[in-house]
């Protein structure tokens, strides 16, 4: 079976900043997955066409099992808050997917605090370091019965700020410890493969570069594995949108 994940960007062509849903569907049409980890996702966004993109994926991949989980609710530029899961299931909102072609037995969710307070980090063309201010993330976690056995699968979407996203995924792995194997885990960690592999302690399923899209020398989207597992093809393709590269794997 393939699994893949790809930060989509709110479904944006990277060369103009259009939102393309029509786009969206054929990279995820392209990809093939028969699970998909989704991140940078917008609900009824005014900046994405009010489109639900969980389900415009989940129609283009055939998968009747989906669930979209906010990190953030509101709208950019306006108000801005992390979501809760109490929210309006309509209401306008930010963050992962996870889509499933097989059955579903139960879904978890995870909610990674951002930094407590404004980081300095430095950027290309500035002399001096800029305060930024982290985002609520946050992870989905299916128990999934695929062809080959139940298997739990996680999707995610990391902070870009290095020290607090390997505390969040050290998190993420620690919710899987009595989660049945095998594990997979897949998602925009903003974490190079060698810290990944050290944080988790899981084996890479897929070592391709993935960002910037038209010149990728970096791979920050990972697919690692915990327990029998069989690895097959890969591949980080470039798609429609979006200004990464997917990441997919033939497991079994």
């Amino acid at each position: 079976m393939r699994v893949a994940t790809f930060n989509i960007l709110n479904g944006r062509v990277p060369t103009d900043q259009h939102v393309d849903p029509a786009g969206l569907r054929e990279a995820v049409k392209r990809l093939d997955a028969d699970i998909l980890a989704l991140q940078e996702v917008d609900q009824n966004q005014h900046r994405s066409g009010f489109s639900d993109l969980t389900s415009v994926a989940a129609e283009a991949m055939d998968a009747p099992h989906h669930r979209f989980v906010a990190a953030i609710h509101g709208s950019p530029g306006a108000t801005w808050v992390a979501a809760t899961g109490d929210e309006q299931p309509d209401s306008a909102a930010y963050g992962v997917a996870l889509l499933s072609r097989y059955p579903v037995k139960g879904w978890q969710v995870l909610r990674l605090e951002p930094v407590p307070f404004r980081v300095p980090m430095r950027f290309s063309g500035r002399v001096r370091p800029y305060l930024v201010t982290d985002e609520p993330r946050v992870a989905v976690l299916a128990s999934i019965e695929t062809p080959v056995g139940e298997w739990t699968v996680v999707g995610t979407h990391l902070s870009f700020i290095d020290w607090w996203n390997a505390r969040q995924l050290r998190k993420v792995v620690r919710a899987t410890v009595d989660c049945r194997e095998p594990v997979v885990l897949m998602g925009d960690l903003n974490i190079g493969p060698e810290r990944a592999a050290r944080v988790t302690g899981m084996q890479a399923a897929a070592s391709h570069p993935t960002y910037p899209v038209e010149s990728a020398r970096e791979q920050i989207d990972h697919i690692l594995v915990r327990g029998p597992v069989r690895i097959g093809e890969t591949d980080a393709p470039a798609l429609p949108i979006s200004d990464h590269r997917a990441l997919w794997a033939e497991l079994g």
